[in-house]
């Protein structure tokens, strides 16, 4: 590398929120000089994902951390083991000023081997409560990055930043013209936008379903509901638009929604709050997650940010009450979302990268 060029190691993966805040890192650094790499698993979503964005990309070999029993447990360290080797080398050869981590399992090894190379790191965690790949990572980081209030009584005080999350620019460039044109809605009806994650939400998707018809009087409805979970029988319904999966156009469908329905990942909550989107958050029960999205979605809704309900609780007449209720009072939740202090997360975080090689 050139000695007036800073280098920078991006990582994490295993799922899309791992990724897309080091996606919208990139430009940023970029304009600031720096040359990127992106180390992550062989094969896993994270290679897809970067690959759009011409970053030198590095596979190592990963195994999962699992907090339950998996005949896979026994083997998995030693994978673990051959990927801390691998990005040793990678390291070595890459010599970055600075390694930045998303989490996921793929970057505890990638980490590691920045600590045993006296590479400073920083790490970013997105939940309320750190996840175990974080866990695992923290202990010789430089600086913690995090969303939530919260999450900062359980972080080293010297070390803890409430940063929030960097959120992709182009969100914020969409058109409620090409939006409406894209879903073929004609008149002036707000726009109900549900969305469930990149794998979708089989029950919040069967509600919407059901509630159609009290709901489309008043909205139009655009459903994101995920791979292979579209409903056939509803293609053709006046008012309602469904995709499994919206890249490109995300952008236009945000800037057309009044009002948004989501899961509670930290990732796709700090979009609806940068983009001052009023929304209900449905949470994955702790009986399908580790509870961090419930925990993520009540501290939106004590910020006045969300509107909250409870998965276990989901049924037609409370989504379409609670919708009614959001589409009414749309304003409060607006002003609350725009005294909100993250807002700047990606410069915040270009700032404090800045900050350690120096």
């Amino acid at each position: 590398m050139s000695e007036n060029t800073k280098t920078i190691v991006l990582t994490g993966g295993g799922s899309a929120g791992h990724v897309t805040p080091n996606i919208a890192l990139i430009p940023a650094l970029k304009k600031a000089g720096y040359e990127i790499f992106y180390i992550g698993s062989y094969n896993g979503i994270e290679k897809k994902l970067i690959e759009d964005y011409n970053i030198p990309y590095f596979g190592i070999a990963t195994g999962k951390l699992r907090r339950y029993f998996d005949p896979k447990n026994f083997s998995d360290p030693f994978r673990v083991l051959k990927g801390f080797t691998e990005a040793v080398t990678l390291l070595r050869k890459i010599k970055p000023d600075v390694v930045f981590s998303k989490g996921g399992f793929v970057s505890v090894p990638v980490v590691r081997a920045a600590g045993f190379l006296k590479i400073p790191y920083i790490v970013h965690e997105s939940d309320m409560t750190p996840g175990l790949a974080n866990k695992l990572s923290m202990t010789g980081a430089k600086k913690i990055c995090c969303n939530f209030p919260e999450t900062m009584k359980s972080l080293p005080a010297d070390k803890a930043v409430l940063t929030g999350t960097p959120i992709r620019e182009e969100l914020g460039m969409g058109s409620p013209e090409e939006g409406k044109k894209l879903c073929g809605f004609t008149d002036d009806k707000p726009v109900l936008m549900v969305i469930g994650g990149s794998l979708g939400a089989q029950s919040v998707n069967e509600t919407v379903r059901y509630a159609l018809p009290r709901l489309l009087p008043d909205f139009n409805v655009v459903h994101i509901c995920g791979k292979e979970k579209m409903d056939n029988l509803k293609l053709s319904v006046p008012g309602y638009k469904q995709f499994e999966y919206v890249k490109n156009e995300l952008k236009d469908i945000f800037a057309m929604a009044d009002i948004v329905v989501s899961r509670a990942g930290a990732n796709s909550i700090c979009e609806l709050l940068a983009l001052k989107k009023p929304n209900i958050l449905i949470p994955l029960s702790t009986k399908a997650s580790r509870g961090d999205q419930m925990l993520n979605a009540r501290s939106f809704e004590q910020q006045g940010f969300s509107l909250v309900i409870d998965n276990d609780d989901l049924d037609e007449d409370i989504l379409v009450e609670t919708i009614q209720d959001l589409y009414e009072n749309r304003e409060k939740y607006i002003e609350n979302m725009s005294k909100s202090s993250l807002h700047s997360a990606t410069d915040t975080i270009v700032q404090i990268i800045n900050e350690e090689i120096q």
